[in-house]
């Protein structure tokens, strides 16, 4: 496991980037939960944002790929809007305790 940041450092609504077990990653907070996926687009395997900690669309409500506007699901990772429509981010395995936000690597 790899510690990534600690609970408070990733709010309700929010997004933040990290690198952990040599992966570009990023996290979202929805309805209390934390959701992981690395930083590629299925569209063009480039990363999602170009500002540090920016992976939401201004609603605050979809991940947001700023090259070409594909729209996400938080929860889900899937597309539902842009050129790669039905693929998904991919997601990975995290845990959140007390201590921290940890990437679950195998």
């Amino acid at each position: 496991m790899h510690l990534l940041c600690r609970p408070s450092d990733l709010g309700e609504g929010q997004s933040r980037g990290f690198k952990a077990a040599g992966i570009d990653l990023f996290g979202v907070r929805r309805q209390g939960r934390v959701y992981l996926y690395r930083n590629r687009c299925p569209h063009r395997g480039i990363g999602l944002n170009w500002e540090a900690d920016q992976f939401l669309d201004p609603s605050a409500q979809l991940i947001a790929c700023v090259h070409h506007g594909a729209l996400f699901v938080p929860e889900s990772g899937e597309c539902v809007a842009g050129p790669c429509t039905g693929d998904a981010l991919q997601a990975l395995d995290c845990r959140e305790d007390s201590q921290g936000i940890w990437l679950i690597t195998t």
